[in-house]
């Protein structure tokens, strides 16, 4: 039911969840049908999550009219199903347009930005949890309010969500578990538990019985009341018509399954739930990306996107001239590697679109896996192919291989097992923000042994460093950056690079420049602007490797120059930098070392990268006014020695 212009919308006098509470039953299809049309007015323009959050907006509606935040908690995983209870909490209006720029809301849930955010969360898997331990907080001081779990999108493949479900009995006897089962993650979700709740929610016995028997109460004198009656028994006896679920195993109580988009019956089973003193899971349908037709016929696409036509559900076409992305030119080298060699095998954690390997499963699919949303599990299936003379490379965000630490360092390190890791992401993630950005990496990989660690100054040399890790024989690690390449022509023919050997792009002699992956580019135009405005002699090295560095190209170009310059797309603490003093200081070197790269906190989400890279000083002008600063410093320094 749409609203035409001349109509007030109800959305704009949600103030917070008391509005919610009181409208009206009847009112609230009109509310959800105003919320859909905003949420796909503002993502067709500058992108988001389409699909989940259309998906939530009958789940979301019902849990804010049964429960009570902040004082209870609704607990929401992964968070980026989250806009309509941001909608639903007063972030409404030009906060909420704003969404994923500089200013405006976050595409995710943080506990900063709202009093109704109990928990943040930009990871999948993380609601059960934390919800248990919130319910646990709550019973051990006393209280009374409630803690609610909304799991969704591939959440139960999560293996934080079992460890956690395997807990609940035993630390709490009062959470309501809400499974968001849309039957995907980002793509389609797999594995067992998958078939398992689509078994569940299919179930043609338990269905037809039901909807029978519901039927041919709603008949009788008094059917109302007598069907109420049968939905209490059924929730009870759900053993006698199918088997007892996995979750009852788990000591849950299992309700479902509940159709998510249908008002009055989420509101009832949620009130239900709210009164029972055992731990509940209310098994929700709901159908991802609802009330837009062409999220529902592409629902991995319509996941995250872009700006689109929210008419025709084209993509917003980038502008004439634009580079193909790394994501891509790593899927087509994949798809390269895996038809001359079938020891090569990709693998992902639900991210085959957005890491580029769905052109592998496209083309050569034997040699493709998707393991869902398990990056422990992905790690660990590659050390075990690598065992067995296979050559797995694992395709998985920065800030996503961070869930998998222990499995690189005691599984595949310390075996020194040929696995390569191609992280994309390495760097900003501007609209997605802090619990997306891959600007830690380096530091939690540079102190590991056995291992190599690059990143490419460009696509073509992504290619080689791919190709050179597939011959390496141990683990690599190859970072790249979200977003186009540079434009630049593959080889037909990939170069083997020779391990630790940095790339020197241009000398000078009073100020060097090493630079790491995209901050090439940067340095070169640095090192123009240093010539023309200042009359310096400026080299640039693309390090390429991180480890091994080339400490011999370093020490001999620390000899005759005053001056080194580091730049990196990561942070500064533990950074390539870092790992520049560091060496320089075991040869007993005192080279003076200027870094550049992203400070000690966390970096929120902007609308571009350029704005935020302006907010902490690394905008071109205060990149080249930086290493002024510090050159003119040392030649005072040097002018007080003479003296």
């Amino acid at each position: 039911m749409s609203t035409t212009a001349a109509t007030p919308r109800l959305l704009d006098a949600i103030k917070g969840p008391a509005d919610v509470k009181a409208l009206a039953l009847t009112d609230l299809p009109q509310l959800a049908q105003e919320i859909r049309d905003e949420i796909i007015a503002v993502t067709s323009r500058q992108g988001g999550h389409v699909g989940p959050n259309l998906g939530v907006v009958e789940l979301t509606i019902a849990l804010h009219r049964v429960f009570e935040t902040p004082t209870d908690s609704l607990v929401f995983d992964v968070a980026h199903q989250g806009y309509v209870h941001k909608l639903l909490t007063g972030r409404g209006g030009e906060f909420f347009r704003g969404l994923r720029r500089t200013g405006g809301a976050s595409g995710f849930l943080y506990r900063s930005e709202s009093e109704h955010d109990s928990f943040g969360a930009g990871h999948a898997g993380t609601a059960l949890s934390a919800a248990l331990g919130m319910a646990t907080a709550r019973d051990l001081r006393g209280t009374d309010e409630h803690v609610v779990a909304v799991c969704g999108d591939a959440a139960f493949t999560c293996g934080i969500t079992l460890e956690a479900l395997n807990n609940v009995v035993s630390s709490t006897k009062r959470l309501v578990v809400v499974l968001n089962d849309n039957q995907w993650s980002i793509a389609r979700n797999v594995g067992a538990m998958a078939k398992y709740l689509n078994r569940l929610s299919t179930s043609t016995t338990y269905n037809r019985i039901h909807h029978d028997l519901e039927k041919f109460f709603m008949g009788l004198p008094h059917g109302h009341e007598m069907n109420q009656l049968w939905v209490k028994w059924k929730r009870e006896t759900k053993d006698f018509f199918v088997n007892s679920s996995l979750f009852e195993k788990f000591g849950l109580r299992y309700i479902g399954p509940i159709d998510g988009h249908n008002l009055e019956e989420l509101q009832k089973n949620l009130e239900f739930a709210k009164q029972c003193d055992v731990p509940v899971i209310l098994h929700v349908v709901t159908t991802k990306g609802k009330g837009l037709d062409f999220a529902l016929n592409s629902p991995e696409k319509f996941h995250g996107v872009g700006g689109f036509d929210p008419v025709t559900g084209d993509s917003v076409k980038p502008k004439p001239g634009t580079p193909q992305a790394y994501q891509d030119a790593f899927g087509n080298a994949m798809v390269r590697f895996a038809k001359a060699d079938p020891r090569v095998v990709g693998i992902t954690g639900a991210m085959p679109s957005g890491t580029g390997l769905s052109k592998l499963a496209a083309e050569v699919p034997r040699q493709f896996f998707d393991v869902g949303i398990a990056e422990e599990h992905a790690v660990l299936f590659a050390a075990g192919l690598a065992t067995k003379g296979m050559r797995p490379v694992c395709a998985i965000y920065s800030t996503f291989l961070q869930r998998a630490y222990d499995q690189i360092i005691h599984d595949v390190a310390l075996q020194s097992l040929p696995v390569t890791f191609c992280m994309d992401r390495a760097g900003l993630s501007h609209n997605d923000g802090p619990t997306h950005h891959g600007l830690f990496d380096i530091a939690y990989l540079r102190c590991v042994p056995n291992i190599t660690l690059m990143q490419p100054k460009d696509e073509d040399e992504l290619v080689d460093m791919l190709h050179t890790s597939l011959e390496l024989g141990s683990p690599a690690f190859i970072r790249y950056p979200r977003g186009p390449g540079t434009g630049i022509a593959i080889k037909e023919q990939p170069q083997k690079l020779e391990i630790g050997h940095a790339e020197i792009l241009r000398q000078g002699s009073n100020i060097v420049l090493w630079a790491l992956g995209p901050m090439v580019r940067d340095a070169l135009q640095l090192a123009d602007r240093l010539q023309a405005e200042e009359n310096l002699s400026v080299g640039v090295v693309n390090a390429r490797f991180v480890r091994p560095l080339d400490r011999n190209l370093l020490l001999s170009q620390a000899a005759v120059v005053p001056l080194i310059v580091t730049l990196e797309d990561h942070v500064l603490n533990g950074g390539f930098g870092s790992t520049v003093i560091e060496a320089l200081q075991e040869a007993e070197c005192t080279t003076a070392v200027e870094r550049i790269g992203w400070p000690d906190k966390f970096v929120e989400h902007g609308s571009t990268v350029e704005i935020l890279r302006a907010a902490y000083g690394l905008s071109p002008d205060a990149m080249h006014r930086q290493i002024i600063e510090r050159w003119r410093h040392l030649k005072d320094e040097q002018v007080e020695a003479d003296v």
